[in-house]
């Protein structure tokens, strides 16, 4: 026969193995959260400072491109593909905003 801690054992065992499918994937936000009323505010010929204080700090500042600043946001909950995906790009001429790139294209992957 078999006794009871062995059956008290196998059964342990069991429920562990299929608990450990049911994994918690947390919450993920990567970059610069921008509010849209924020960035409707930001206009060609601001200066660093006025970009900075709207937006904040770039998330991408390349010293080899001195004079664009690059804002990435996603938010991936759980398994599931980014929910939210943001890439907004301000290119500087003397030291203004010659340009800015909304909306632009983030890896569908992501």
């Amino acid at each position: 026969m078999v006794n009871r801690k062995s059956i008290v054992l196998v059964l342990l065992c069991v429920s562990l193995a299929l608990s450990g499918g049911c994994v918690y994937r947390t919450n993920i936000a990567q970059g610069n959260l921008i509010k849209q009323e924020d960035l409707d505010q930001a206009e060609v010929g601001m200066t660093r400072n006025q970009i900075r204080f709207l937006l904040g700090t770039p998330m991408i500042d390349d010293p080899f491109h001195k004079d664009r600043w690059d804002y990435v946001y996603y938010l991936k909950i759980g398994r599931k593909d980014a929910s939210f995906k943001r890439w907004v790009s301000v290119f500087f001429e003397e030291d203004r905003v010659g340009r800015i790139l909304k909306d632009q294209e983030l890896d569908p992957r992501l």
